[in-house]
């Protein structure tokens, strides 16, 4: 199994809880991850809690299955994937600041046999895309606030 770990920081101009209330709800993931097209959760009234799962669409067409696995409102949140032959985990710290919270992913892209090489490249490619993707939700939030 070929793996590779990824890391990113963005400050946002809201409170901890605000961050974390967004980011932590899959329903909101189209509209601040650039990769997605759709998110399809089991139960789709349910709010965001430890064990929910849920199916993202990408524009790449893979549909990897997530589960939020630790869920501590409003300082942690973490999740795990799977697609195929590849898994990945991204977990969201949550630090409170003086001008509103600092957001740190911290992730892992895995894969076996034939998608080694692809994890490998994905995980290469994870940080920099992670960072921009929490840059956008500290916007979307901005303009809210």
């Amino acid at each position: 199994m070929s793996h590779r770990r990824f890391r990113a920081t963005v400050d946002f101009a809201v409170r901890r809880s605000v961050a974390f209330d967004y980011l932590g709800d899959p329903r909101n993931r189209p509209e601040w991850q650039s990769s997605l097209l759709s998110v399809t959760l089991a139960d789709r009234d349910a709010e965001p809690h430890l064990g929910m799962t849920w199916r993202e669409t990408t524009m790449v067409g893979v549909r990897p299955r997530l589960e939020i696995t630790r869920f501590e409102w409003p300082s942690f949140w973490s999740e795990e994937g799977r697609w195929q032959g590849i898994e990945a985990k991204l977990a969201l710290a949550f630090e409170e600041r003086s001008s509103g919270c600092r957001v740190v992913a911290e992730g892992e892209i895995s894969g076996r046999h034939v998608y080694a090489a692809p994890a490998v490249l994905a995980g290469r490619l994870a940080g920099p895309a992670v960072g921009a993707d929490l840059r956008k939700a500290a916007r979307i939030l901005e303009r809210r606030a």
